[in-house]
């Protein structure tokens, strides 16, 4: 809107007999600023806007062809036309623009008594120039866009894969426990089924207590097998072995060993009897330690240290290679560790070593039975 007025004041006016359009003042000053007036609507029309500058200073030539010229906001006005069309993002429509640009000069200097010959070319080549400056930031821009919907999408695949691999490991956490949760139940039935077999007649009311204390353990471990089998994927097969502990850490070092890594474990502190639970998860989480160390991290050895304190287990597993953890394939190998730690209230680290290698790192409190 300044642009515009300012142009209409211009014309009406500066005085320059040389160069000023011989167009009355009261049809010349309108006329300028309905040239640069079509610019307030660049936003609704991004590319009629910009176009409508050039075609109305073409046609404008033809009636006075000093006036498109003789005004500097005319002239801003072409150049911020030119960079706009160029700075379009459909790629069609900007070549339309360079073609409106390029003819519109060549029309409006050539429709001007004193345009030079070599103006005829110069000039819509410095509008040219304008539109490669917006066709740049455009092709910029786009690229900027385009990286960023990439980021956005990969975020959301790393979300969605994290997710799927906390629900695995949670379920295969569960098939595990499953075994040993199961075992209990089974022993805890059969000696209530031994107890009431024992009973006197006289006791015939405890007998019946305890037969409804052994179908029930029974409808439990019912219930355990149809959530398992439920949890189970198509095409896993049931793991008939039986599960390991911290006893075993020692075939598992061994396995690593052959594999290209070696490693040695160092037990600290008085080894007590751990719940089966969690030295099945102790186990687990030194055996994805050393898995990542071997498959990931480019290290040339490994130590493994359990150190048995008062009220909590700690396990360290640590290497001296220089590569990353992806782990499961997509960047979530220390999910069932966190998921493990997790089940007992406990803590876990995982990262970088101050003097180098790698380190993760898991407390599990150790539940005390009262007196």
């Amino acid at each position: 809107m300044i642009a515009a007025v300012e142009a209409a004041l211009e014309v009406a006016l500066r005085h320059d007999p040389a160069r000023e359009p011989r167009t009355a003042a009261w049809l010349a000053a309108p006329a300028v600023a309905l040239v640069v007036l079509p610019l307030l609507a660049r936003r609704r029309f991004p590319f009629a806007a910009p176009v409508a500058v050039w075609l109305l200073a073409a046609v404008l030539s033809f009636v006075d062809g000093r006036l498109p010229v003789f005004t500097v906001s005319v002239f801003l006005a072409g150049m911020a036309a030119s960079f706009l069309l160029g700075n379009l993002r459909d790629g069609a429509q900007a070549r339309i623009g360079l073609g409106i640009v390029l003819g519109g000069a060549a029309i409006i200097v050539y429709n001007d008594p004193r345009h030079a010959l070599g103006d005829v070319v110069f000039i819509p080549i410095l509008f040219a120039i304008l539109w490669l400056a917006g066709f740049a930031l455009s092709e910029r821009a786009a690229q900027a866009e385009a990286a960023e919907e990439r980021a956005t999408l990969a975020e959301r695949e790393r979300e969605a894969a994290a997710r799927i691999a906390v629900a695995e490991e949670r379920a295969r956490i569960a098939r595990e426990l499953h075994d040993v949760v199961a075992h209990a139940v089974s022993v805890m039935v059969l000696q209530v089924g031994a107890v009431r077999h024992r009973l006197p007649a006289t006791l015939a009311q405890d007998a019946t207590a305890l037969e409804g204390v052994e179908r029930a353990g029974r409808t439990a471990l019912s219930e355990m097998r149809r959530l398992l089998g439920a949890m189970r994927r198509d095409g896993d097969d049931v793991d008939l072995t039986p599960q390991p502990g911290l006893d075993d850490l020692r075939s598992l070092v061994d396995e690593v060993g052959h594999a290209g890594l070696p490693a040695r474990i160092h037990i600290e502190g008085t080894a007590v009897a751990l719940p089966r639970a969690m030295d099945l998860s102790a186990y687990r989480i030194v055996q994805e330690g050393l898995t990542n160390a071997l498959k990931h991290a480019r290290a040339s050895r490994a130590d493994v240290t359990v150190r048995y304190g008062p009220d909590e287990l700690l396990i360290e597993v640590r290497d001296d290679g220089s590569g990353g953890r992806a782990g499961n394939g997509a960047g979530h190998g220390l999910v069932g560790v966190r998921e493990r730690v997790k089940i007992y209230g406990g803590e876990m680290t995982a990262g970088a070593a101050a003097q180098g290698g790698f380190v993760l790192s898991a407390r599990l409190p150790l539940a005390r039975e009262g007196p």
